[in-house]
Formats: C-alpha cells, sequence, structure tokens
C-alpha cells in the first residue's frame, strides 16, 4: 500500500533537514525484502520521518527510467508517479503549446507543467491537493523553472486569459481505477467550467474518446510501442479529427504523422509473406486502414487489426510468415515439435484463446532451446480463427 504523504511530511522532506535524511536513506537497499529492517535503521537516524524519507527515495528509484535524471531530486507520491508522463511524451505534447500561455489545472507534483514552462511564455499550475503544491513547488524550484503555484479546484476557474491545461485522475479517492469513458473531474464538468476557452486534455489512452464526443482533435501517442495517452485538444488547436503519434526514445516523432485525413484505401486480402501489427497509437487513433494504405499493406478481414504484404514497412518489429492453417491446437503443437521451438510468444485478436493457458498446454512440445523462437498469431478471420507460424524480425535485424 502506497505511504499517504502529509503536509507535515511534505514540508520537512522540502526544508533544510530534508535532503540529509535522504542521503541517509539512500544508502540502504529499501527492497520489499529489507524495508522493515531498513526503516528501523533510519528511524534511529530521522525518527519519525522514516516512512515519508524512505518511500521518497524509493520512488526517486522508479522514476528514474520514466523520468530521467530531472527524477534525481523531486518529490513524489505513488498515484502522482503513476500517473505522470514520461520525459519524451511531456515534451512532445509541450510543443504542440509552444507560445502559448497555459494554466495547468491539475499540476499535481509538476511534471506537466515542468515541461510547459519551458516552452511557454507564461505557465501557471494549480491543484486541489495542497501536498502535491507543495511538491511541484519544490521540484520546480529545483528546476529552475519560474512557476506560479496555487492550491485551486480545476472546476473553478482562477486565471484569465490562459488556455487551460488538465490530467485528470484515472482513480477515483477509494483508489478504483474509474471506467474508461470516465475521469476525475468529469471531461464534461471540465468544459462546463471552462466553457469560454475549452482545455487541453490528457487522458488514459484507452478512454472511449468516440462516446465522449468533445469537438476537436484526439491524438493518441506511443512510446516504443506503448500507448501512453490520449490527448483531447479543443477546436481552436485541432487540425484533423484524429492523430496517431509514434515516439521512440531518443528521437524525434516523424513530421507527417498519420492523421485522419490521409487515404484509407486499403483493401483485404489473404495471408502474404509478411504479418504486420500496427503500433498501438495507430489502433487505438482508428486509423488501421491509413497506415495500410500508407504502406502498401492488406487487411487480413476489415474488422481485425492485423496487416500483410510482401514487404513490411521499415524501422517496425513485424513478422515473417511461415505457415498457416486454421487453428487447431494438434497443428500449433506439430509446428512446435518440427521447428524445435523452446519460447512461444502467443498474440490473438478476436478469439476467446486465453495466452497463457494455451501455452500451459503446449509445454510437452515445446522441447528445444530457449533460443529457438516462434510467434503464433491467432486470428479471427472473417468466421473462423486461424493460426499463423511466425518469426518475429526485430527492425534492428533487418528485413530478408
Amino acid at each position: 500500500m502506497a505511504y499517504p504523504f502529509s503536509l507535515d511530511d511534505a514540508r520537512f522532506l522540502a526544508g533544510p533537514a530534508g535532503p540529509d535524511a535522504i542521503a541517509q536513506a539512500e544508502q540502504l537497499p529499501l527492497t520489499e525484502r529489507s524495508l522493515l529492517t531498513d526503516l528501523t535503521r533510519l528511524r534511529r537516524r530521522v525518527g519519525d520521518r522514516a516512512a515519508a524519507v524512505a518511500e521518497t527515495v524509493r520512488l526517486r528509484r522508479r522514476a528514474a527510467g520514466k523520468l530521467g535524471d530531472a527524477a534525481a531530486g523531486w518529490l513524489f507520491t505513488d498515484e502522482a508517479l503513476q500517473q505522470a508522463g514520461p520525459t519524451p511524451v511531456a515534451a512532445h505534447r509541450a510543443a504542440r503549446l509552444a507560445g502559448v500561455g497555459v494554466h495547468d489545472l491539475t499540476c499535481s507534483i509538476g511534471t506537466d507543467v515542468a515541461a510547459l514552462a519551458a516552452v511557454c511564455p507564461l505557465a501557471l499550475g494549480s491543484d486541489l491537493d495542497p501536498v502535491r503544491v507543495l511538491m511541484a513547488r519544490h521540484n520546480l524550484a529545483s528546476a529552475g523553472l519560474p512557476v506560479r503555484l496555487a492550491v485551486a479546484d480545476a472546476l473553478a476557474p482562477t486565471s484569465r486569459g490562459l488556455l487551460g491545461y488538465a490530467d485528470p485522475a484515472r482513480r477515483d479517492p477509494a483508489g478504483r481505477r474509474i471506467t474508461s469513458a470516465s475521469t476525475l473531474p468529469p471531461v464534461a464538468d471540465l468544459d462546463a467550467a471552462h466553457a469560454r476557452r475549452p482545455p487541453v486534455l490528457r487522458l488514459p489512452p484507452g478512454i472511449d474518446y468516440e462516446q465522449l464526443a468533445r469537438p476537436g482533435e484526439v491524438e493518441i501517442v506511443s512510446l516504443d510501442g506503448t500507448a501512453r495517452e490520449a490527448v483531447l485538444w479543443p477546436s481552436e488547436l485541432a487540425t484533423v479529427g484524429r492523430r496517431a503519434t509514434v515516439l521512440l526514445s531518443g528521437s524525434a516523432p516523424a513530421p507527417d504523422g498519420l492523421t485522419s485525413d490521409d487515404p484509407d484505401d486499403a483493401g483485404v486480402g489473404t495471408v502474404g509473406d509478411w504479418l504486420v501489427d500496427p503500433d498501438p497509437a495507430v489502433v487505438r487513433a482508428h486509423l488501421v486502414r491509413h497506415y495500410a494504405a500508407r504502406h502498401g499493406l492488406l487487411l487480413l478481414d476489415p474488422h481485425l487489426a492485423y496487416l500483410t504484404g510482401p514487404r513490411p514497412p521499415p524501422g517496425i518489429r513485424v513478422f515473417r510468415v511461415l505457415d498457416a492453417a486454421p487453428y487447431r491446437e494438434r497443428t500449433v503443437a506439430d509446428w512446435a515439435r518440427r521447428d524445435g521451438i523452446g519460447t512461444l510468444e502467443i498474440k490473438q485478436r478476436g478469439t476467446p484463446v486465453i495466452p497463457d493457458e494455451l501455452r500451459g498446454r503446449l509445454r510437452p512440445a515445446l522441447r528445444g532451446p530457449t533460443t529457438a523462437a516462434a510467434t503464433l498469431v491467432l486470428a479471427r478471420i472473417g468466421s473462423s480463427a486461424q493460426a499463423l507460424w511466425c518469426r518475429a524480425v526485430d527492425p534492428r535485424q533487418g528485413v530478408s
């Protein structure tokens, strides 16, 4: 269970005694196995603040992979860190707001407003939680960013002439994840409170944006093959209806990103030499046909996000099709024995098959070395389940 930081905890961590206490905790492993022993040792050094100090160090270690070097001196809560977007994603989003004055209505511990402050002429931040506002003040000051912060409700306008930006919560006060078309506060309430100038909204990538039916643009952003967020751009900033932005660590996105304005005249055909599973951003943005048309691919089924063709797009993980047949477990087991497979990846769309359970039943056939790998793709094509026996090809290996 996450540690519940109090306002006094945050004041201590951001105060003059905080850095020394944190430095002492950084010398301890603070793993799940060692935590009780480490806390006992830490209490002798920092007293009643031991739990808050230990949690801060643990959160900083977790944050390093998401936020990079900036996480080294920051303060976090567990929920705030979970909701924070990776630095490349935040930077991409902020770039679309460069030159615009922005008020982050749900600034939390400051990750998004920090990215905005780097490119916007004026950036303000506010949050209903005074603990997070205090942490944000510490974090932004440590980054040398001049951002004014306040404790305020996102549904009560507190600034004038600035475009609102909000990242509403994904969990209710009891910690339960809220439904795919809901946030806290709700999108409708945010739009009603800021009706004169609807805000930019950062939402979970699985949000049912069609149900929201919000005017403007929906941008689905992925990083390194994982969908990270859905950004709802209001009409004043929208240029298309839907956009898929695919980011890779250490590189910029292609300037001609895939949008709903692109051609979508892709046909449907039988499986060819290659199977292509488009990036999740493309799938969530409902741009699979557009992607297929751009790269000369065919859909295996009008309702399926698997594509095929004689040549795959460059720079993505693809699958060389070795065999294809109507799905039968016995057929798959025969393929595995024939090829001496020891490691089997299973992907499925449109079938009731549970990959982990199937892999368990196929284990007697997986007798090869673990380095001998194959990918089984199960897909409902038409009215029946088809099995595609494939070899995954990493873009760094090249296609042959």
